[in-house]
């Protein structure tokens, strides 16, 4: 009896407060379930996948799972070293493009230009974050993929193709955060370098860049969590062919890939294969989403020390 006396006892206390109070406790209460129906939704989709992903790594091993190249699910072979090695290429390729031309542009837009340009132009970037997947993966195929089986050889549908696709679609991640860890630097220490004698470029280098390495670093680990976690696209240009990539005009398959052309057909062992590739895909992003968190943190507990 004393859970219903507890909560006779706090209806009589919310009815007894003003009604100000109570609006406040009501708007509270309502965003807490909120919250806690998301927390709830992720709770829910990762016991899903563990529980149909799991069993069959037990059963194969996980050594065998994750280091055999043999992906041969109607005779009971499940190793997905091949679709491992082809997400780390591809996202690993994305990222060399995207880190470079996202972390040029932050620095150009925060350093070298007018506060009004800036203004005009990030948003202009981060709008690229909100064009559709497959319109990427359409351009890859109807321009890129040509281009590289012309000009460079190879069927087209590479690794190559795909780490400029989505080197492309990292771009606005990767450009938007940086911008605001390097508008997050203190003026003074820009000012104080160049009250010294440092040329705009050495102040930039030297101490902009530094002083916002935390920043950037988070930048570019959610950047490879979008990369990672990247499918439409990826099927579209990257030749799905499950095979280790010896070379950037060899066509893969990713672990994303993998479940998306195959999860409408598959049954038994071979569905449950697939949820447990879900779970290497799940792991790897919450171990990026980990550290981006961790070194944002950190940025922001040497914030607060300064």
């Amino acid at each position: 009896m004393r859970p219903w006396r507890s909560i006779a006892a706090w209806w009589t206390n919310f009815r007894a407060s003003p009604r100000e109070v109570r609006k406040e406790r009501c708007i509270g209460g309502a965003l807490m379930l909120t919250a806690l129906s998301a927390i709830s939704g992720l709770a829910l989709i990762t016991a899903f996948i563990f529980k149909e992903g799991v069993p069959i790594i037990t059963k194969v091993g996980l050594g065998d799972f994750i280091l055999s190249s043999n992906w041969y699910p109607l005779e009971g072979e499940f190793g997905i070293l091949p679709m491992i090695a082809g997400s780390i290429a591809v996202t690993l390729g994305a990222m060399v493009i995207g880190v470079v031309f996202g972390l040029a542009c932050a620095v150009l837009l925060t350093q070298f230009v007018r506060p009004g340009i800036v203004a005009i132009m990030k948003p202009s970037i981060e709008l690229l974050a909100g064009i559709p997947s497959v319109v990427y993966g359409f351009i890859g195929v109807v321009i890129l993929v040509p281009f590289i089986r012309d000009y460079l050889g190879g069927p087209g549908l590479s690794v190559l193709a795909a780490s400029v696709v989505l080197g492309v679609m990292v771009l606005p991640t990767v450009t938007s955060i940086s911008i605001d860890a390097l508008q997050a630097v203190p003026r003074s220490f820009r000012e104080g370098s160049i009250a010294l004698g440092a040329t705009e470029w050495q102040t930039t280098h030297g101490v902009v860049l530094k002083a916002a390495r935390s920043g950037i670093v988070a930048a570019v680990i959610l950047g490879m969590g979008r990369a990672v976690g990247e499918t439409m696209a990826v099927i579209m240009v990257a030749g799905n062919t499950i095979d280790i990539p010896h070379s950037l005009l060899d066509p893969v398959r990713t672990l994303t890939s993998n479940i998306a052309l195959e999860m409408g057909y598959s049954a038994g062992d071979h569905r449950k294969a697939l949820f447990a590739t879900g779970v290497v895909l799940f792991v790897i992003i919450m171990i990026l989403n980990t550290i981006a968190l961790t070194v944002s943190r950190r940025r922001a507990g040497k914030a607060q020390s300064r």
